[in-house]
């Protein structure tokens, strides 16, 4: 059994351009939330995404999913919780669960490759992959 990743959590509200007519948040509000927790996480890691960009570190998305268990709506208060699922030499791999107080309403991942401002993949800077280390989980215990 793994043992729970360090999490960063994020507070939102669902806001009234995110909805639909019924004043549902539309599943593209998700990804959106996504970056949101993401960003979040690098800058508590000390590493804001301006600050990566501005050094030639970026982060496209290459892959993302989604599921979805319960809507959210206008207005809803909501925690977006991020982790990483997986952290290699030129990819990484974020969690997110999207919670209204304890009730689980979704959750998805974003995978990213590293590249340098030419789209070409690089490795992370050892300082950033060290800084979103504490963010995997943990290894299981004997």
């Amino acid at each position: 059994m793994t043992a729970v990743a360090t999490v960063h959590r994020e507070s939102i509200s669902v806001r009234y351009a995110e909805t639909d007519r019924m004043g549902v948040a539309h599943h593209s509000s998700y990804l959106l939330w996504f970056e949101i927790g993401r960003t979040g996480l690098l800058r508590e890691a000390g590493h804001a995404y301006r600050d990566l960009e501005d050094a030639g570190v970026m982060l496209p998305v290459v892959e993302y999913g989604c599921r979805f268990l319960k809507s959210a709506d206008y207005d809803d208060a909501l925690v977006v919780e991020t982790s990483v699922r997986e952290l290699k030499s030129r990819v990484v791999t974020f969690d997110y669960r999207v919670l209204r107080g304890q009730e689980l309403l979704a959750e998805g991942f974003t995978t990213h490759v590293c590249t340098d401002p030419h789209s070409r993949p690089r490795r992370f800077p050892d300082p950033v992959r060290e800084a979103i280390t504490v963010f995997l989980p943990a290894p299981a215990a004997p």
